[in-house]
């Protein structure tokens, strides 16, 4: 009995722990999205596809470290991740943006946020003339995707679009930041109603599209750390030495040193390529140089010792150094 306990007391922490998603609910009827998107298109849109999305990302990460990491992290790093969990959480997030900015325009408020109403005048005149750049980028995307208005790391807005169920949070992204309107073009988000008429439903989409909420959204994206974090994530420099330190360093926690004797030259060169990188404005700072620096050194020092054929234990001990140093530019690792 007491085995039993201990058993149930473990799966019942395990899912505690787990990060398990659920299917957003609507804030409003099928029926009140009418006559822009059709009740039956939206229950289909929500109830089926979005829920799909729901069920096969919380099955490919089922019982693995991704559990318990959150959803912004999935997103960031989906170069890294396999195609299941790329697809879903994509599909999870985009939909879930997309029900939160949709509203019956009797619901709709007139008021925008000062904020917002000054970044459209100054980047693009008037809302109209971001509709008109949003439809055409949603036009144009080829096959099935999204089209967005987003936030960049220096805080500009931006029109955009990627395909599938990619979105600009994701390091596959041409143009990261953080969206806060996207606008669906797969056909399952408009096909019963407009059948392969994109331009007719992006036309109607608008008659639904809550600028207010959008403009709160704006609000909430210029100060959140996820801003900085793309922009860091941007760095293509950084971006390939985390790759290399990555696949030597993990190795050598287990007692695998022969990646980091094979490889300690490519590591090398990746430090000295960073060090003379320019870091994104963020990390422009005095102590993120002296780290690169002292990375440097310690990745000559490495390749240095691999070539006098030093014992693995100094080895890992060398490597993990240049670990903790690299966590001072980089933070923490994603995975």
């Amino acid at each position: 009995m007491k085995n039993y306990f201990l058993f149930a007391l473990f799966i019942l922490s395990t899912q505690i722990n787990a990060q398990i998603y659920s299917l957003p609910s609507l804030k409003y009827s099928y029926e009140s999205y009418e006559p822009f998107i059709d009740a039956q298109t939206m229950e289909i849109h929500h109830s089926k596809h979005h829920q799909a999305y729901v069920n096969n990302l919380n099955k490919a990460i089922a019982g693995t470290s991704l559990e318990k990491i959150s959803l912004n992290e999935l997103m960031m790093y989906a170069s890294f991740r396999t195609d299941a969990i790329r697809n879903n959480v994509g599909g999870h997030y985009n939909h879930s943006l997309f029900w939160e900015i949709l509203s019956p325009k009797e619901m709709q408020s007139a008021i925008i946020t000062s904020e917002f109403d000054a970044a459209v005048k100054a980047q693009f005149g008037n809302l109209d003339s971001i509709k008109t750049k949003l439809n055409q980028a949603a036009t144009t995307r080829f096959g099935s995707g999204w089209a967005w208005l987003i936030v960049t790391p220096d805080k500009k807005l931006m029109i955009t679009s990627t395909q599938n169920q990619d979105n600009p949070i994701m390091d596959v992204a041409k143009d990261r930041g953080i969206p806060i309107l996207g606008i669906d073009v797969w056909e399952h988000a408009y096909y019963l109603k407009y059948q392969n008429k994109r331009a007719d439903y992006l036309n109607a989409i608008w008659n639904l599209i809550d600028w207010a909420i959008v403009s709160e959204k704006y609000n909430s994206a210029l100060n959140d750390p996820l801003l900085a974090q793309i922009e860091k994530d941007s760095w293509p420099e950084l971006k390939e030495f985390h790759k290399v330190m990555g696949q030597t360093f993990h190795p050598s926690e287990s007692g695998n040193i022969e990646p980091l004797r094979k490889r300690s030259g490519e590591l090398m060169a990746k430090a000295v390529i960073l060090n003379n990188s320019v870091p994104p404005a963020s990390l422009n700072k005095p102590e993120i140089h002296i780290a690169l620096e002292t990375l440097e050194k310690q990745c000559v020092e490495i390749y240095k010792l691999k070539n006098k054929k030093v014992k693995d234990d100094f080895l890992k001990k060398k490597i993990a150094e240049a670990h903790e140093t690299f966590h001072i530019v980089q933070g923490l690792c994603h995975d």
